[in-house]
C-alpha cells in the first residue's frame, strides 16, 4: 500500500476547513447566535428591557440572541465571563456606567481597567435620579437642604444602595460641589432605603423613579429636585437641581450600554450600533423602556467613548478625595 495515498484526501480535507473558517470570517455578520451577558438579576429592569431589545435584534438578524445573567461580584462574575471571548461581536457584554467608569478606582488593587479590556459597541438607555425627602422634611429646595449640611459638617445622613453607587458618589459630588460634608449610610436593599427615608433616618437619599415611586405614591417621599440639566418628562413639575437652588453641575445619572471584548472589528462594532440604535426606535421597546422610566439613548459611539471616559475622571475625583475602597 502506498503510504503516501491518502495524502490527497487530507490535503482536500484541510482546504474544505481552512475554507469554512474564511466563509464564517467573511460571512455578514451576524452569522450565528449572538450571546449576550449582563451583570444584572433575572428580573432587574435592565434585564427585561435587554431581554426586549435582544428579541427585536434577532428578528432585524435572523439569528438567536441570547442572554445569560451573570449578578454578582460588583460586575467582575459578568466581566470575566466575558473578557476572553472572541472579539467577534458574537459575545457582548452588558454592564452599566459605575462598572465602567467607577469599578477601576474601587477594586484599585485589581489593576483592572474595563476601558482598556472593552470596546464600547452600543448605548441602550439613561436612568435618572432625583433628590428624595420624607413628606414631612422642613426642606422645601435644594437651598435648604444645602444650607442644613453646610451648618453642621457631618450631622446630616444620606442613603444609598450601596457604596460606590449612584447614590453615593452623588453625594460625594455634591459635597465637593458645595463644601459640605455629609454622612453616607449605605443599605442592602433597595426598599429598606426608601423606608428609612420616608421616617427620616437618613434625612435624603438619591431615587430613581421604578425604585422610589411606590413609597412616593403612598404620599411618604416628596422629590425636591432632579439631579439633570433639563426636568424629567415623567415628573415635568419636579424642578432640576438648578432651578432649585443647588449647583447646575450636579448631574447624577447612570448610563447601561453594551460591549464588546477589545478589539471588534470597526465594521461589525458600527453593524451592532446602527441595529441596536434602530431597535430602540421601535415602539414596543420605547413603551418598555418607559415602563422603568429608562431613556433609550443613541448617542454616536465618539459621543459614548467620551461620556464613559468623563464619568471615570468624576469618579476617580470623588473616590481617591473621599478614600473610598472596596478592595
Amino acid at each position: 500500500m502506498n503510504p503516501f495515498s491518502s495524502t490527497p484526501v487530507l490535503v482536500a480535507a484541510a482546504l474544505l476547513t481552512t475554507g469554512a473558517s474564511a466563509f464564517a470570517q467573511n460571512a455578514p455578520y451576524p452569522s450565528k447566535q449572538v450571546n449576550v451577558v449582563t451583570a444584572f438579576a433575572v428580573g432587574s429592569g435592565p434585564d427585561a428591557v435587554l431581554r426586549l431589545v435582544g428579541q427585536k435584534l434577532g428578528q432585524r438578524w435572523k439569528q438567536p440572541v441570547t442572554v445569560e445573567n451573570r449578578p454578582g461580584g460588583g460586575g467582575f462574575v459578568a466581566i470575566e465571563a466575558v473578557r476572553r471571548a472572541q472579539p467577534d461581536g458574537y459575545t457582548l457584554l452588558q454592564l452599566d456606567s459605575e462598572h465602567v467608569s467607577a469599578l477601576p478606582y474601587l477594586y484599585a488593587k485589581r489593576n483592572f481597567d474595563t476601558l482598556k479590556h472593552f470596546d464600547a459597541v452600543a448605548p441602550l438607555f439613561l436612568t435618572p435620579f432625583f433628590i428624595a425627602v420624607p413628606t414631612q422634611s422642613p426642606w422645601k429646595n435644594m437651598a435648604d437642604l444645602i444650607k442644613a449640611a453646610q451648618t453642621e459638617p457631618g450631622s446630616l445622613s444620606y442613603g444609598s444602595w450601596g457604596v460606590g453607587s449612584p447614590g453615593h458618589l452623588g453625594g460625594e459630588w455634591l459635597d465637593y460641589l458645595t463644601g459640605s460634608k455629609m454622612t453616607h449610610v449605605p443599605y442592602r436593599e433597595v426598599s429598606q432605603l426608601f423606608t428609612s427615608v420616608a421616617n427620616g433616618d437618613p434625612a435624603w437619599s438619591f431615587a430613581s423613579i421604578p425604585s422610589s415611586q411606590g413609597i412616593y405614591r403612598a404620599g411618604k417621599l416628596r422629590y425636591l429636585a432632579v439631579a439633570s440639566p433639563k426636568r424629567n418628562p415623567q415628573m415635568p413639575d419636579v424642578p432640576t437641581v438648578a432651578e432649585s437652588g443647588g449647583p447646575a453641575e450636579l448631574d447624577v445619572n447612570s448610563f447601561v450600554s453594551l460591549l464588546a471584548p477589545k478589539g471588534i472589528a470597526p465594521a461589525v462594532r458600527d453593524k451592532i450600533h446602527a441595529d441596536v440604535t434602530a431597535v430602540l426606535q421601535d415602539p414596543e421597546v420605547k413603551e418598555k423602556f418607559a415602563t422603568f422610566a429608562f431613556q433609550p439613548i443613541t448617542w454616536p459611539l465618539a459621543q459614548m467613548d467620551q461620556f464613559a471616559k468623563g464619568k471615570a475622571e468624576q469618579y476617580r475625583l470623588l473616590i481617591q478625595k473621599a478614600n473610598i475602597s472596596l478592595d
